[in-house]
């Protein structure tokens, strides 16, 4: 299935734009789980079963696998998520960036190792760097545009011929990259002001929007900017206070309980 179909799909069955960052840290697990082999596996596996029919995507961090060389247990989870939710997207946190003979490799590193539904994908070095995954037609390329970390603006802001520089990066892929419709772009909640210039510029492409819950961006302000005119076209991620909002063997029940209250939040808005 087209990514794109199946975002559309979720977000008109779950009624909700909340996608769940899967960002594991065996520092901040349940006791019960400590010591345990499969303990990343088990841990996002339980959080996924617990909130799936309220989200409209699941965001794995790569880098939250790697660092514990638990790629293995990254793959058994796409795999579960497949087969036990399926219809759900799964977007690879990857934020790759090189040139095109290494981003094909990443490529297939994304979409047949790992068998994300959706990457994300740094465009600064330019076109060839992003077209090895754009020939993947059916899978999701979600490029940074304006991120929300403080250092953002060293370079997004700078002017580049009369526009910012994220602007110039928005406009590049609504108008020139998305030949096959399986863009989006990365905008920080923390940025609603420039949430509502990119959907300006980008029309109904859709956003990926980290920073709400533990960084802080405001649910309204987000929805206002971002949401397309049906009342979609975000993806809107929380990840560490949905993870760890419960520290004992309850905790997928807490955090379900703190996924229908966000994704309840976000409802009240569009």
């Amino acid at each position: 299935m087209h990514f794109m179909t199946a975002l559309k799909a979720a977000w008109r069955q779950r009624d909700s734009l909340l996608c769940v960052g899967l960002d594991p840290d065996p520092a901040k697990f349940p006791a019960h789980l400590a010591g345990r082999p499969q303990a990343i596996f088990e841990f996002c596996r339980d959080i996924v079963d617990a909130t799936a029919d309220l989200v409209c995507a699941f965001k794995p961090q790569i880098a939250y696998f790697a660092a514990h060389r638990a790629e293995d247990q990254l793959e058994a989870l796409i795999d579960h998520i497949h087969e036990r939710h399926p219809g759900t997207p799964v977007i690879l946190d990857a934020k790759r960036g090189d040139i095109g003979s290494t981003a094909e490799q990443y490529a297939v590193e994304a979409f047949e190792r790992f068998r994300a539904d959706a990457i994300t994908v740094n465009p600064y070095m330019g076109r060839d760097s992003v077209e090895p995954y754009l020939a993947y037609g059916d899978k999701g390329v979600i490029l940074l545009c304006r991120t929300s970390n403080p250092g953002g603006s060293d370079l997004q802001f700078l002017d580049v011929g009369g526009e910012k520089l994220y602007e110039r990066v928005a406009r590049l892929v609504a108008e020139e990259w998305n030949a096959s419709g399986n863009c989006g772009l990365v905008v920080g909640a923390t940025f609603p002001a420039e949430i509502a210039r990119v959907r300006e510029i980008v029309g109904e492409v859709p956003l990926l929007v980290p920073g709400i819950g533990a960084q802080g961006g405001d649910i309204a302000a987000t929805v206002a900017a971002g949401c397309t005119a049906d009342g979609t076209g975000l993806m809107i991620n929380s990840s560490r206070a949905i993870l760890y909002a419960g520290k004992n063997e309850d905790f997928a029940a807490a955090a379900r309980s703190v996924a229908q209250d966000t994704r309840a939040a976000i409802n009240a808005h569009r």
